[in-house]
């Protein structure tokens, strides 16, 4: 069997970067539409967010694309809650509204701000060498690449490998542990992608080695830094880094692939629990919808990073054409307005978050994508984007 790739490309004005033998897990058959379910608080300005096209974005859930679908619109604007969907293909019955998810590479937000506050004391200097803090992890090769370029993604670093590149064989080891050490060990071996500071290239593998840095310079290890200076203070008390362990703690709605039999037909594989400790700093991390908003409007009023570093979040790298990311965000326009978001996507499961940098309009999604990893962004997690952020 084949996974199938989304072959369409986002339009222009709302480019988001979401970027082993027979499958044991059981296969359920997708129930009717579950009725979508929302709640509007106007305030502040005429420009809130539209309740009416926020509703209809959730209509048919699930479907071949999504299970589920949990969005809060925020901001001074005006606020939207809403949820879609089921919690599980078994039973039918809705989805947890606030459940937790695999949040994956939003956890990027938290690991810049990590890394910026430490900046901010004198523990990290931004423009230093990976190698003063890190000698011999990454070799002569990558001499001169510092953090900053690491938080950028103009670092130049390949990818690490993991279990292999189809669903089917990182499925087969879904329960296996890749220890970062590892991951990066392997993108080393490969030799620089570019000269540091001349392309930007986003990759997991930069995030890999900042949980590293963090752990050699604070003596702790990542999640509890993590925990103690972001989560805590950010009041995410549904956050939390899994390790090794597999399942999602608490409630929680369950994820699925939609993979292609050889004979054309398709079926939805259970991919709820996942071993997904190989992704470390750069996407461990399981949370909440309410726990995301709160990220994002701590972290842009100044609360957790002071502001000085805190403008490392809304720069661009100089000089490269295209850039788009800065540290742990990515800027686009849409609607007459300038966004920074995170994306994140793991089997079964699709995240996003952005915000304008006022504050006037915020966003947190999570989307029980059935092709998280796709090459396209997913069509349910596209409308709501549209409907919310218009």
């Amino acid at each position: 069997m084949r996974v199938r790739r989304r072959t369409t490309v986002l339009a222009a004005s709302l480019a988001l970067a979401l970027g082993a033998g027979p499958l044991a897990a059981p296969v359920f058959a997708a129930p009717g539409p579950a009725a979508a379910r929302g709640t509007a608080t106007a305030h502040g300005t005429a420009a809130g967010p539209d309740a009416a096209a926020l509703r209809a974005a959730l209509d048919g859930l699930p479907d071949a694309d999504a299970t589920a679908a949990l969005v809060r619109v925020g901001g001074t604007d005006g606020s939207w809650r809403g949820s879609a969907g089921v919690h599980d293909l078994e039973s039918g019955r809705a989805a947890d509204p606030d459940a937790r998810f695999r949040a994956g590479s939003t956890t990027k937000v938290v690991t810049a701000a990590l890394v910026l506050q430490l900046a901010a004391k004198g523990r990290i200097g931004l423009g230093t060498p990976v190698a003063h803090y890190l000698p011999g992890l990454l070799g002569p090769r990558f001499a001169g690449v510092t953090v900053r370029q690491l938080l950028n993604h103009t670092s130049g670093i390949p990818a690490g490998d993991g279990f292999g590149d189809s669903f089917e064989d990182q499925y087969a080891h879904r329960f296996d542990t890749l220890s970062p050490r590892t991951v990066v060990a392997s993108a080393a071996a490969k030799g620089p992608e570019f000269a540091p500071g001349t392309q930007q290239h986003y990759l997991n593998i930069n995030y890999t080695v900042l949980g590293l840095l963090v752990e050699k310079v604070t003596g702790r290890s990542y999640a509890s830094e993590a925990t103690r200076r972001v989560l805590r203070p950010a009041g995410m008390r549904d956050t939390y880094f899994p390790g090794t362990d597999p399942r999602i703690r608490g409630p929680h709605n369950h994820g699925y692939q939609k993979v292609e039999r050889a004979d054309g037909t398709e079926e939805f594989v259970d991919v709820t629990d996942w071993n997904q400790a190989d992704r470390f700093a750069a996407g461990d991390m399981i949370s909440t919808t309410a726990d995301l908003e709160r990220l994002v409007t701590r972290l842009f009023r100044g609360d957790l990073v002071p502001r000085p570093q805190l403008r490392e979040m809304f720069t661009l790298p100089a000089g490269i054409d295209g850039a788009t990311m800065s540290a742990g965000l990515q800027r686009f326009e849409f609607g007459g307005r300038v966004y920074w978001l995170k994306s994140g996507a793991r089997y079964g499961y699709g995240t996003l978050l952005a915000a304008t940098r006022d504050l006037s309009r915020t966003l947190v999604l999570s989307v029980g994508a059935t092709d998280a990893k796709g090459e396209g962004m997913n069509p349910v997690t596209e409308r709501i984007a549209r409907a919310a952020l218009k």
